[in-house]
């Protein structure tokens, strides 16, 4: 079983420990009382629905409503898991008849279910688990009531000439008070074990209803959201792709543009005024300068060399170096995959671009911490505030890319500042 399909561990504190008992045997005790019209009214449906499903289909209808049946049953165990047990236990989306199906395929529908039918086979496994767990709940129970208070009822039972208690039995005497003795000895052992006792007996029976009625859903939870971040990381690596086509477009293709111009004026002016000529060339100097520095730029969008060669704290410290304001860095990261660093690189980097361009801040900070699995960002700046994550800006470009890797993005930034910027991005 995966730890999920387990129960929550067991709080450290007296009254919680008691509520946490107290729930485990109500779980235990009703499972049984659950498990006894399951397990009959499945079996008996079953049983003739099979047996009858020659006689003129008669049998199909049967099992179509032994799988309803079923699955109100599975329903009932479901909100005794969230309500009792406190675990997760999602309802399944059954599958439905198409408006299109006709009317035999859409009565069967609950036939051509898969969960329909784990629901039947929860009714015929969890009658075993169930009877385990009531079995256990009871004697524990039995046993600690019965011992802990046998001093007080232990004489008001009938004694005959040849009665020989369990104390006598094991060697410790026949007084009354040896028998007394050892009776709440068990009743205090039995006190004592009594929460592992309770817990073992619900997670037995909770973990055979997880698997057969809830772990289906979660699976195909997990695919859906499988599915919902590979769309988005190929959105977010279109958006990157046309952000980085405009900006050569805008940026250095133009500066391309007019550094051709100048040299070719530059060409002419050197015969007639070869001082201007010079200025000229100066200037188409200064703009290759800027040029460069621009591409430069552009590449931290594309693969910054920097963080494959020496890693993604060095990589943040060298691009909080090069901003206007003082940028403060703390980090604190186990060895990462390359995918979570180059995501946590454009998380830090988007922020910090954010900030030079719109925040008017004069100090930020970047902290990088892992914590229970996942990679914590924490981009801080004291600006006007007002950041929002807006279709086709560049938060919402982040934000897809952290989807497309089961990352998430929070954006706090009410007007007049401060602004946060956090993600968070799986360790793997």
């Amino acid at each position: 079983m995966t730890e999920t399909m387990l129960m929550p561990v067991v709080p450290t504190t007296d009254r919680t420990i008691v509520r946490r008992v107290l729930l485990d045997s109500a779980y235990a005790l009703t499972a049984f009382v659950l498990a006894i019209p399951s397990f009959a009214l499945v079996v008996a449906g079953v049983a003739s629905g099979v047996g009858t499903i020659v006689v003129a289909g008669l049998g199909l209808l049967v099992l179509v409503a032994t799988a309803y049946v079923a699955r109100g049953l599975a329903h009932v165990e479901r909100v005794r898991l969230r309500s009792m047990l406190g675990v997760d236990a999602p309802h399944p989306a059954y599958l439905r008849a198409r408006p299109d199906d006709r009317r035999v395929r859409a009565l069967l529908t609950p036939l051509r279910d898969v969960q329909s039918w784990l629901d039947v086979l929860w009714c015929l496994i969890g009658f075993a688990t169930a009877t385990f767990a009531f079995a256990v709940a009871v004697a524990w129970w039995a046993a600690t009531l019965g011992g802990l208070s046998y001093w007080f009822w232990e004489r008001f039972i009938p004694r005959g000439p040849d009665n020989t208690s369990l104390a006598e039995l094991i060697g410790l005497g026949s007084t009354r008070t040896a028998d007394v003795l050892l009776q709440t000895a068990i009743g205090v052992v039995a006190l004592l074990t009594l929460p592992v006792a309770m817990r073992i007996a619900a997670a037995t029976h909770a973990a055979v209803s997880r698997v057969l009625l809830c772990s289906r859903v979660e699976l195909m939870g997990r695919m859906v959201r499988m599915e919902e971040s590979r769309d988005s990381a190929h959105r977010a690596e279109a958006q990157s792709l046309r952000r980085l086509e405009r900006d050569i477009h805008d940026g250095p293709q133009q500066r391309l543009i007019r550094l051709g111009m100048d040299l070719g004026r530059a060409r002419k002016q050197l015969s007639d005024d070869p001082a201007l000529a010079a200025t000229t060339i100066d200037a188409a100097l200064a703009q290759t300068r800027e040029t460069v520095e621009e591409l430069r730029a552009l590449s931290r969008g594309i693969a910054p060399p920097l963080l494959v060669d020496r890693g993604l704290a060095v990589a943040v410290r060298e691009m909080a170096s090069g901003q206007a304001i003082p940028v403060d860095v703390a980090v604190d990261v186990p060895a990462l995959s390359e995918a979570a660093e180059t995501t946590a690189y454009f998380v830090v980097a988007e922020s910090l671009t954010n900030i030079a361009k719109h925040s008017q801040a004069t100090r930020a900070r970047v902290a990088l911490a892992a914590e229970d699995g996942r990679l914590l960002v924490t981009v801080d700046d004291d600006g006007r505030g007002g950041a929002r994550v807006a279709a086709g800006r560049g938060l919402d470009g982040l934000r897809e890319r952290l989807a497309g890797v089961d990352g998430t993005l929070v954006v706090a930034s009410p007007d007049g500042g401060p602004t946060r910027v956090r993600a968070e991005v799986p360790l793997g």
